[in-house]
């Protein structure tokens, strides 16, 4: 298995993960046999070439998505033998999402976008973590805001705190900077990083930019399905190599 090293306690991890979608001619296998753990308080990427099953594989860890055989677990709950509601549940109490597209509601107010996780849940956020989150995103003075008010490095800033409120077990961010100019990239991944070192936030990220990638702590590699390389303390030239070398590009 790519994993985290002994006695690290697993934050998420897949077992024999296969996802095959179609039949017959149509059958297209996304996952193969693909078992791998992400550390709690670690920063993890996942990087391959289109089509190698990157965000499939994080769809079925977060439980957007059902593996065709194999198990998935976030800390000690199997998320692949839960039923809908409990698996529900896992979602909006346990793991925190970040998306490319941003997906806040334009009729609400940056501060009730990231509360609304919470006010589905019927809980309150704590009020010195609430402090705590939208100072280190740096939105003070937006919480008032709407969405089309911000432009798109806040309106991710908003997505990012939504996801810390809860404190989660795991945040899953699918390309969080893909819509974003080098500069507001950098801020995000700076914020999840420091989120990582300051407060021990678990974060999967999927990523096609090797310098997103030197954010993070290890970046694991796959290619037509399968984990085929593993890098830790990541630089971007060493991604890109990495991303070259006959192993990745299979």
């Amino acid at each position: 298995m790519i994993g985290t090293k002994a006695l690290e306690p697993v934050a998420a991890r897949a077992d024999g993960l296969w996802k095959v979608y179609g039949d017959g001619d149509a059958r297209v296998v996304a996952l193969r046999d693909v078992s791998a753990s992400f550390a709690r308080g670690r920063f993890t990427a996942i990087m391959g070439p289109s089509g190698s099953g990157k965000s499939t594989l994080m769809h079925c860890l977060a439980g957007l998505d059902t593996a065709t055989r194999g198990t998935v677990h976030i800390g000690g709950t199997e998320v692949s033998g839960l039923r809908d509601k409990a698996l529900t549940r896992l979602r909006r109490d346990r793991v925190g999402f970040i998306f490319q597209q941003f997906n806040l509601l334009p009729t609400l107010t940056a501060a009730e976008n990231i509360r609304l996780p919470l006010d589905i849940a019927g809980k309150k956020p704590d009020p010195q973590w609430w402090d705590t989150v939208i100072e280190t995103v740096g939105l003070e003075d937006r919480l008032s805001h709407r969405p089309s008010q911000l432009s798109g490095g806040q309106q991710q800033r908003v997505a990012c705190a939504r996801a810390l409120m809860s404190r989660p077990d795991v945040i899953f961010a699918d390309e969080p900077t893909g819509n974003l100019d080098s500069h507001a990239g950098a801020e995000i991944l700076s914020f999840l990083r420091a989120s990582v070192r300051e407060h021990g936030q678990t974060i999967v990220m999927v990523t096609h930019d090797p310098v997103a990638a030197s954010y993070t702590d290890r970046v694991i590699f796959l290619a037509d399905g399968e984990v085929v390389a593993e890098l830790d303390h990541p630089t971007p030239e060493a991604v890109l190599e990495k991303m070259k070398a006959r192993e990745v590009l299979v």
